[in-house]
């Protein structure tokens, strides 16, 4: 061996040593259980791409501070094919197995609501980015929060936009699946509707995977509704629309929720998608600035679009909003400790891109202006609130 290999060796030898001795970069993990298969796997994906875009400009900046020291983020993944029991298993497996220090809630209402029980037990704040049912969060619970406001939110918003913008709509038609999400969705429009002097003429559910609808729709035609609202998700909404048509079944307003707010819709339905009211939670022409690593919406909004060239919806704004605030609360903490993060998720009004988030009593979000909007030659228009309004609504008939 001459004396340069021997002393290469050594150093080689004397680097790995050193880096032995160097203590691993603390990361802090965050278990999320997603639908990457199955029925809710477009739902699922959105949530991850919000996920990761929020992760991956955290871990640029060097990690979320943590007292005088900066951890990065790691997120661990399970797909729980879209059913609800799995879902529950692997919140379970992310908490006692992968000794991940917080959970991002599963897809919808449903799940988020079976999964709680389990970060309840083991008190790890969860996070849900899409769990909006009011049903979610009236069990007493103290580690979750969720960053949508409330179903019944949306539904006042929606009622008193088309008290104005069509004071001739009276009777309504309701079809809602009949899952947690969505059928919270339809009751808590009902009771919003009722209460304001609305004639419920139909209200009825359609099972989850159904396929045909042209029996309900039939029966729904011959009521007289001036408004059909429909609830479910994406693929749902996309073949209950194209049998409408089909059909000839229309109102004055014709709403869908929440499919109409994902680029998917459209993409399913092409001109038959215009027409179509909704409400959101977000929408990436709204304008707010924060404190956050985004900076403001329109960064948001910049870096989604560099990332996946697409533009973000709610889902996905919504997954990158509880990273900001889960963020937020560590670094007032100075602490990954749950408890310690728990009560500055309880105690404070987080400044963001998405909006201001405030987590009520119940841990649901109570700041938000909901969006409102029809799809107009193929594009969503926003028509209320005034302050981001793009358009005006044209009744179907």
């Amino acid at each position: 061996m001459t004396k340069m290999t021997r002393l290469l060796l050594a150093a080689t030898l004397g680097a790995a040593w050193v880096a032995l001795q160097q203590p691993a970069l603390a990361q802090i993990k965050i278990g999320a259980p997603l639908p990457l298969t199955g029925a809710l796997a477009p739902e699922g994906l959105k949530q991850r791409e919000g996920y990761d875009l929020w992760a991956e400009e955290v871990n640029k900046a060097g990690g979320i501070k943590v007292g005088n020291a900066r951890q990065k983020v790691e997120f661990v993944y399970y797909d729980y094919q879209s059913g609800t029991p799995r879902a529950v298993q692997l919140t379970e497996k992310l908490i006692s197995e992968d000794k991940v220090n917080f959970i991002f809630a599963p897809f919808g209402s449903g799940a988020t609501k079976a999964t709680s029980n389990v970060s309840e037990k083991y008190k790890i704040p969860n996070i849900s980015s899409t769990g909006s049912s009011e049903q979610v969060y009236d069990q007493g619970f103290k580690y979750l929060f969720g960053t949508l406001n409330s179903n019944a939110v949306v539904s006042k918003a929606l009622i008193a936009y088309l008290k104005g913008a069509a004071p001739t709509v009276k009777k309504v038609a309701i079809y809602s699946r009949n899952d947690l999400f969505p059928l919270a969705l339809a009751t808590s429009l009902d009771e919003a509707a009722k209460a304001n002097g609305y004639t419920i003429v139909y209200f009825e559910k359609y099972p989850l995977n159904a396929a045909d609808h042209s029996a309900a729709l039939s029966d729904l035609r011959a009521r007289g509704a001036d408004w059909i609202y429909v609830t479910g998700y994406t693929d749902d909404l996309i073949r209950i629309r194209k049998q409408m048509v089909d059909l000839k079944v229309t109102a004055p307003v014709v709403t869908m929720l929440a499919g109409p707010a994902y680029p998917d819709f459209v993409d399913g339905l092409g001109d038959v998608a215009n027409g179509v009211t909704s409400v959101t939670w977000w929408h990436p022409e709204l304008r707010f600035k924060s404190s956050d690593i985004f900076a403001n919406t329109e960064n948001y909004v910049k870096l989604f679009q560099a990332k996946y060239n697409k533009l973000p919806d709610y889902a996905q704004a919504s997954s990158s909003a509880a990273g900001i605030v889960l963020q937020m609360a560590i670094e007032k903490a100075g602490s990954i400790d749950p408890e310690k993060v728990r009560d500055v998720l309880a105690s404070t009004e987080f400044d963001t891109f998405y909006g201001p988030i405030k987590f009520g009593p119940t841990g649901q979000n109570v700041t938000a202006d909901n969006p409102i909007f029809q799809i107009q030659d193929k594009k969503i228009v926003i028509t209320a609130p005034e302050g981001v309004k793009r358009g005006t609504l044209q009744l179907l008939k």
